[in-house]
């Protein structure tokens, strides 16, 4: 889980961001949320869906480091689905279902914790993209904030607001994140390894869904969420994606692995293709040139490079190879979201930067053979990577 003293540097490093002039924020996305106080509701609960509003104030005393002071507001339910513990100086509550009464709008119930506040006075910064306009009034008439709200560009500059600030900050991975991405990526791993075990002629791509999800969860000693492409592929039909719709592997065919495993808002996202019975000659070379061309991406890596260079060493392989361009990304950032910042696409104007979080995942799907692709997962480093994910990438065991 996140810690408290990665959740104040990140509260920090926001206000270090946002003009002087701002002395107050609400946060509206559960992701950002999270992100400055680990506060998330599980995702396998009743309450999923269900969201705390956080206020920032920019004055948190000598004591708070430039950090604030941060205040959670939410329904009694949501408060108490938490997955973890809220990282805040104070969490107001109000009451949407008592077991003795019937329940309001839960929005309302929330919105009417934040009003339980008072007075913040000064100029207030709104997450544009998440905030409802009854979070706007409740400012105005119950916080009492002098009509200072501002919700678009024009003081962090044009095209700018408060999200798009956060989801910026979000790129540059924290300890305590890193942390997270591990946990995700050694169930990945597990789940890989298992799926050497599983994938064979006969058993369905739902079965190697069920074998796998049990791995992930296993490993991480605890329920996460498993979602991706766990579909076969074979000669005339070289791509398909998507989860598992009960289809039957049969020999010849290839399966795709490219599963995400999310635990504590983070998620791993690594890719091998698996051979159902013995690979042909031409699978196996397309599975190699898919390889390289992710070896070939690694050497671009680190802190400075272009997103675009990654894409066209890998592409390049390919093509060398006689299999065309790469027809989609060489990776994409990876985190909260997916995907996220840098895109490493032909045309991007992304810079890696120290602390991303990229993945690697060449691909190609050529009729007459099938489709391979592999992935795996990158921090990004002043003068490298350090690779996160450590499955097996082969064909078979």
């Amino acid at each position: 889980m996140l810690t408290e003293p990665g959740c104040r540097q990140r509260r920090a490093n926001l206000w270090a961001r946002l003009p002087e002039s701002i002395t107050a924020c609400i946060v509206a996305d559960p992701r950002h949320v999270s992100y400055l106080t680990n506060f998330r509701v599980q995702p396998l609960c009743f309450s999923r869906g269900e969201r705390a509003i956080l206020l920032l104030e920019r004055d948190g005393g000598p004591n708070s480091h430039g950090a604030g002071t941060a205040t959670l507001a939410a329904d009694n339910f949501t408060a108490k689905s938490a997955d973890g513990e809220a990282i805040c100086d104070s969490f107001l509550e109000t009451s949407w279902y008592d077991h003795a009464h019937s329940v309001v709008n839960r929005d309302h119930a929330t919105f009417a914790a934040l009003a339980k506040k008072g007075s913040i006075g000064g100029k207030t910064l709104l997450e544009a993209e998440w905030c409802p306009a009854m979070v706007g009034e409740i400012c105005r008439d119950s916080l009492q904030t002098d009509a200072e709200l501002h919700f678009d560009s024009h003081i962090l500059g044009e095209g700018a607001t408060l999200g798009s600030l956060l989801r910026d900050l979000r790129r540059q991975k924290m300890p305590d994140e890193i942390e997270c991405l591990n946990i995700a990526m050694k169930a990945g791993d597990a789940g890989h390894a298992r799926a050497f075990e599983v994938i064979r002629p006969g058993v369905t791509d739902l079965d190697v869904y069920n074998a796998v999800a049990v791995a992930c969860n296993e490993s991480a000693g605890r329920p996460g969420i498993v979602y991706g492409d766990f579909r076969k592929n074979n000669a005339s039909r070289p791509k398909a994606g998507g989860l598992p719709v009960g289809e039957r592997l049969e020999e010849g065919d290839l399966y795709t692995l490219d599963y995400s495993y999310v635990v504590h808002g983070y998620r791993s996202d690594f890719t091998n293709t698996y051979a159902v019975g013995e690979p042909t000659a031409d699978q196996q070379r397309l599975h190699d040139s898919c390889v390289a061309a992710m070896t070939a991406g690694e050497g671009v890596l680190k802190a400075g490079a272009k997103a675009a260079d990654v894409y066209h060493a890998c592409s390049g392989v390919l093509v060398d190879a006689g299999f065309g361009k790469l027809s989609h990304h060489a990776g994409h950032g990876l985190g909260m979201g997916h995907p996220e910042p840098p895109i490493e696409v032909p045309e991007s104007n992304d810079v890696l930067r120290e602390n991303d979080v990229v993945t690697l995942e060449p691909g190609s799907y050529q009729d007459g053979i099938g489709g391979v692709r592999v992935e795996h997962n990158y921090r990004i480093t002043a003068d490298g990577y350090e690779r996160l994910s450590n499955h097996r990438i082969a064909l078979k065991p």
